[in-house]
């Protein structure tokens, strides 16, 4: 039996795109953030979503600034790392959760592997970008890190998903970057994940390269 569907990757994206800017409301946005809550619609295929993403004053800029600049790009998962699209940077993004010495940290403090994994970050985390899509203590913990005078890095993509203290840490990164002095993008609520992460950084990547939708 024949199916009648679109081969063209080209030809996907660009029809993608199209209904995404027909169904989302992208009111009060300013080019850069377009792209980005664009492509967190098209990874999690919920035009309503976009109600829900948060943009600090001037996350897109100092994000796109630290990206061009080569800064760190930090991850709390593998799965984030890998959807950071490699063509478009010139050094591959950092994960330390699968680190030995995480597995020896989380140990001996009784904390998450996620959690752990931040100790490994300090000496990378001032001006880079910080990717956590998955794990509300890891989001918990850079925010716990940053309050008691450590790094800053140059943008928090803040988007981890579940049940459990996911809704409680974005909202915890939205009420407190002013005073902390960050800048960050989340997506309030429940929702979000290594995909909608991910698809935030490259759509930053993107913008820096001209590729605008």
């Amino acid at each position: 039996m024949p199916f009648d569907y679109t081969t063209s990757p080209v030809a996907i994206e660009q029809q993608s795109f199209i209904q995404i800017r027909e169904l989302t409301d992208l009111a009060g946005l300013d080019r850069a953030q377009q792209q980005v809550v664009m492509r967190i619609v098209h990874s999690l295929g919920m035009p309503e979503i976009a109600q829900q993403v948060r943009f600090s004053a001037n996350a897109c800029e100092a994000g796109r600034a630290a990206l061009a600049a080569d800064g760190p790009i930090l991850c709390d998962v593998e799965m984030v790392k890998q959807g950071v699209t490699k063509r478009m940077i010139n050094q591959p993004p950092l994960c330390y959760l699968n680190d030995p010495r995480t597995a020896d940290l989380a140990k001996s403090s009784g904390e998450t592997r996620s959690m752990a994994a931040l100790a490994l970050w300090r000496e990378q985390l001032d001006g880079a970008v910080v990717l956590i899509g998955n794990a509300p203590t890891a989001l918990f913990r850079l925010l716990e890190m940053i309050e008691q005078g450590g790094p800053k890095p140059a943008l928090i993509v803040g988007m981890p998903v579940g049940f459990v203290g996911a809704a409680e840490s974005k909202q915890a990164l939205w009420d407190c970057h002013e005073a902390l002095g960050i800048e960050c993008i989340t997506l309030l609520g429940r929702a979000g994940g290594s995909a909608v992460t991910a698809a935030s950084c490259n759509a930053l990547l993107r913008c820096n390269r001209g590729e605008w939708y």
